[in-house]
């Protein structure tokens, strides 16, 4: 399945839009992984255990974003993006989205 962050894609023509595809994980910080990162933070520079866990997230989401879209009989999501927002304090969302798009024969 073809997804991208532009409003179509090089060659091809939409054929329908089939409305809004997406995919969220809600994930929590792992006490081992914050005890580490405190360490991290004492020293400075990039904490390696959250960037980790934000590509995790991201990968997942865009993971169900494209299982989402293939449930609405979709060839290509465009328009992808993601956003995140904390949910409580120490957990947050990671949700991916875009427009689920048919494309015509070629």
């Amino acid at each position: 399945m073809l997804s991208v962050t532009t409003d179509f894609i090089p060659g091809r023509s939409i054929e329908a839009s089939l409305g809004i595809a997406r995919g969220s994980v809600v994930r929590a910080r792992f006490i081992g992984r914050d005890f580490i990162a405190g360490l991290r933070n004492l020293v400075g520079g990039e904490v390696n255990e959250y960037t980790n866990l934000l590509a995790e997230s991201r990968e997942q989401a865009l993971e169900r974003m494209l299982a989402h879209a293939q449930s609405l009989g979709a060839d290509a999501v465009i328009n992808v993006r993601f956003t995140s927002n904390t949910i409580m304090e120490g957990t947050a969302e990671m949700l991916a989205y875009g427009t689920a798009v048919t494309l015509a024969s070629t």
